[in-house]
């Protein structure tokens, strides 16, 4: 069977209630707008690294993806891949490669050039990963320009669950727009997120990349329970609060992360219903330049 005929098939079965059909990625490079004068670039950035913790771990491939977008978050075209590999200063742990497929004789003599890492990135208006708070710590440690740029997590700066998805794997939401891809291949994550970010979301009917921006461009406060008496980590932990193990750049113990209208609020909630009583309390503003950076 030709190529027509399979998608003829797949429209047949689509056209009933008991299947859904999912395609084969195939990376654009454009999703079909007009390219207007008033255009931003973004830089959609993947890593693949020996591990989960950036003070001791390290990338071992870097890829990332322009593309041009309009200021209400639509996406117009897709420029060819940056995908470099890292050869790391200690072996690959077996794990990673089941995962990544990348071994040491993959990487072996392999470097990431800073000068066209730079190049390449120079321009973008945006940098947006999914996870941001996992890779914009692991470029900025190796790369330290990133830092002056502004970022968005396309996972967790979404209204996924208020548009009636659960998950926020990239995979997963690959399959809720009707495609699939190889994943953990960082090009392929890549090339996957912005098809995602050129979609509409399922009930709001606004494009993704929209609902991103807007969400990016809001500052939120995050805002620490220091000291916390014990028996009120529940109480914490059902509102939302994370707990920070390590006493470095933040402060150990609990901490939330509410929009700036919230502020006020929150702190009130504090000082009456966990300390009892009125004391200053730490909070940092975020913003898309500092937020998810291993630099606060």
């Amino acid at each position: 069977m030709n190529d027509r005929e399979f998608e003829e098939l797949a429209a047949k079965l689509g056209e009933s209630p008991d299947y859904r059909i999912l395609r084969r990625i195939k990376p654009r490079a454009s999703l079909g707008i007009p390219i207007t004068s008033d255009l931003r670039q973004g830089l959609f950035l993947d890593v693949e690294t020996t591990g989960l913790d950036p003070m001791n771990d390290e990338i071992i491939q870097l890829a990332m993806v322009r593309f041009t977008y309009t200021l209400d978050g639509k996406i117009c075209d897709v420029s060819e891949p940056f995908d470099q590999l890292r050869q790391p200063s200690k072996p690959i742990p077996p794990e990673i490669t089941l995962l990544t497929g990348l071994s040491d004789a993959t990487v072996l003599g392999h470097q990431i050039d800073p000068a066209e890492v730079s190049a390449f990135s120079e321009k973008a208006d945006l940098v947006i990963a999914h996870n941001a708070g996992f890779d914009r710590q692991f470029v900025e440690k190796l790369f330290p320009f990133f830092a002056s740029k502004p970022w968005a997590c396309s996972m967790a700066e979404i209204d996924w669950r208020e548009e009636g998805i659960e998950t926020t794997k990239l995979a997963y939401l690959a399959m809720e727009f009707g495609f699939f891809y190889e994943r953990h291949r960082a090009v392929n994550d890549c090339w996957a997120a912005i098809e995602i970010l050129g979609q509409p979301l399922p009930k709001s009917g606004i494009p993704v990349l929209a609902n991103l921006l807007d969400n990016a461009r809001k500052p939120t406060w995050r805002i620490w329970a220091e000291n916390s008496p014990f028996e009120s980590k529940d109480i914490l932990k059902a509102r939302g609060y994370r707990w920070n193990p390590d006493a470095g750049k933040q402060p150990r113990g609990w901490y939330v992360e509410v929009a700036e209208a919230q502020r006020e609020n929150e702190e009130r909630f504090l000082k009456s219903e966990i300390y009892g009583r009125e004391l200053p309390l730490k909070s940092l503003r975020l913003n898309a330049y500092n937020r998810y950076s291993g630099r606060i």
